[in-house]
């Protein structure tokens, strides 16, 4: 059909989420060092006009809901050529240890809880 397949926005979101949580100066893998884990609990994608095969895309994320066990991301899926809007969503996450117990962020990891903190107080 000459478009990119629908889970492959899915994938986008979490590329992006993974990059938001290096833009806090952490990488995911230094998350799971910790023990710390962030599985979805629920994702959500609004498809407005599809994005075509060797298009670049630009996929911006928000974080929109954050407490200490739980965190929720905002997308934009966006054409790199002309910044048209092709997608919209969101996930939420839940903050488990190895055994995927939910934990709370500020005693497991208050440094970057702080971090998140100062982010989302923005």
């Amino acid at each position: 059909m000459g478009v990119v397949y629908h889970a492959n926005y899915l994938n986008w979101f979490e590329v992006g989420r993974t990059e938001w949580i290096r833009s806090l100066g952490m990488t995911y893998a230094d998350l799971e060092r910790k023990g710390l884990y962030l599985p979805v609990t629920e994702a959500q994608v609004r498809y407005i006009k599809p994005a075509r095969y060797d298009e670049w895309v630009n996929v911006g994320v928000r974080l929109s809901d954050f407490s200490h066990v739980r965190l929720g991301f905002e997308y934009e899926v966006r054409r790199e050529e002309d910044g048209e809007l092709l997608a919209s969503g969101l996930s939420r996450h839940v903050w488990v240890n190895r055994a995927w117990k939910p934990v709370r962020i500020d005693r497991e990891a208050p440094e970057f809880y702080s971090v998140i903190f100062r982010q989302y107080a923005v």
